[in-house]
């Protein structure tokens, strides 16, 4: 019985302060945790529940202790409302097919990643990943995963996106597309996509990461309503416009010339 509590016990860590990804001039600390054994997954599908997002065999939450600015966020999927321009974008990649395939990496996959991150991201880390850190970051995973392809009508993947299978609905964990074919608003119709997807399925939400306002590359994920953002409290339905939203996750200063 001592061998199986040791197996059974989950450890946690906190990283050292680290650059901000989100908001420069900020540090970050993370609480960090293994995802590993045969319950990683029902273990994934918890931890989700309250805040954590997956990289690889981790799962992490901020824990920044003077910033509250990132909220883990997800859309409420029966309730979801599209705006005008949305409705526009579902409609022009009516043309596109989507196969949901298991996570493997493929060559075409990689030059549509590299050319995405040349293209949004190329001051990032991710811009100098080679095809082995691509492959790592589709395929190191303990838990449900997929990948979604996104194909045009000649065949050619325009889009992709890995995604974690949650009991209560789909967790984007990261998705990327040609940026030669901006007009179609990819990003954007990858997570309509996925909210019809938690629909069909009868699922509750679409797990959509951190959210961070004063953050440019986060900041578009509040346009899909109504979301729910993790708080100390559970979650609660992220009211933009409210004074206690605009003080619960305002920047703080946590920073790095401290």
């Amino acid at each position: 019985m001592k061998h199986k509590a040791l197996r059974d016990a989950r450890f946690f860590f906190t990283t050292a302060p680290m650059p901000c990804p989100y908001l420069p001039g900020l540090v970050e600390r993370r609480l960090v945790t293994e995802l590993a054994g045969r319950d990683a997954t029902a273990y994934h599908d918890a931890l989700s529940r309250a805040g954590f997002r997956r990289s690889h065999g981790i799962a992490y939450v901020p824990i920044c202790p003077d910033c509250s600015a990132c909220a883990t966020v997800r859309i409420v999927a029966a309730e979801a409302r599209r705006t005008r321009s949305q409705k526009r974008v579902w409609t022009l990649n009516q043309d596109l097919e989507v196969n949901v395939a298991p996570a493997r990496a493929t060559a075409e996959q990689y030059a549509v990643f590299s050319a995405y991150q040349r293209s949004r991201h190329g001051d990032g880390d991710m811009a100098r990943m080679d095809g082995y850190d691509y492959q790592a970051l589709v395929e190191d995973t303990p838990v449900n995963s997929s990948m979604l392809e996104f194909r045009d009508g000649d065949g050619r993947l325009v889009a992709a996106c890995v995604i974690d299978h949650l009991s209560d609905g789909p967790s984007a964990v990261y998705s990327f597309f040609d940026p030669e074919e901006s007009r179609r608003s990819l990003g954007t119709f990858m997570i309509l996509w996925l909210t019809e997807y938690a629909k069909a399925n009868d699922l509750s939400y679409v797990y959509l990461g951190f959210w961070v306002a004063d953050s440019r590359k986060m900041s578009y994920k509040s346009r899909f309503q109504p979301m729910e953002a993790f708080t100390p409290g559970g979650w609660r339905e992220l009211d933009l416009e409210s004074p206690e939203a605009k003080r619960m996750f305002a920047p703080g200063a946590d920073r790095i010339d401290r």
